[in-house]
């Protein structure tokens, strides 16, 4: 009885993953911008890369691979959104256009553009 449980935790695990993969697959090819993109493949590709160790995990019930399974979760879920942040602000400074219908950009009254860097807006401002 277990192990039918054990199969059917393992299975929704993998099945999650996988789905929350292929939909940050699509986020990449379907979104307008690369912020957009960024957001979706590091949300969904990060929640189903977690879920699909997860399912391995249990797949297999060792404390070894449990240890190492929790490792490898908690290295995705910190390097992700770093990883994210730095390349949507490099694509930022170097211009890479944002959609269309972006709404509100709160970088732009804080950003130089003659050197490329941001002000935090606390500081005086010489204009």
């Amino acid at each position: 009885m277990i192990e039918w449980l054990q199969e059917a935790v393992t299975s929704l695990l993998l099945l999650l993953g996988a789905a929350l993969m292929l939909l940050a697959a699509v986020g990449a090819i379907r979104l307008p911008d690369l912020l957009t993109r960024m957001h979706a493949t590091t949300k969904a590709g990060a929640l189903g890369a977690a879920l699909t160790v997860a399912g391995v995990a249990v797949h297999f019930a060792d404390a070894g691979v449990t240890a190492r399974a929790v490792a490898i979760i908690a290295f995705i879920f910190l390097t992700a959104p770093v990883a994210a942040h730095l390349i949507g602000r490099a694509g930022y400074f170097v211009g890479v256009p944002l959609w269309d219908g972006t709404i509100k950009d709160e970088l732009k009254p804080h950003y130089d553009e003659l050197n490329h860097s941001l002000r935090s807006g606390l500081e005086e401002r010489d204009d």
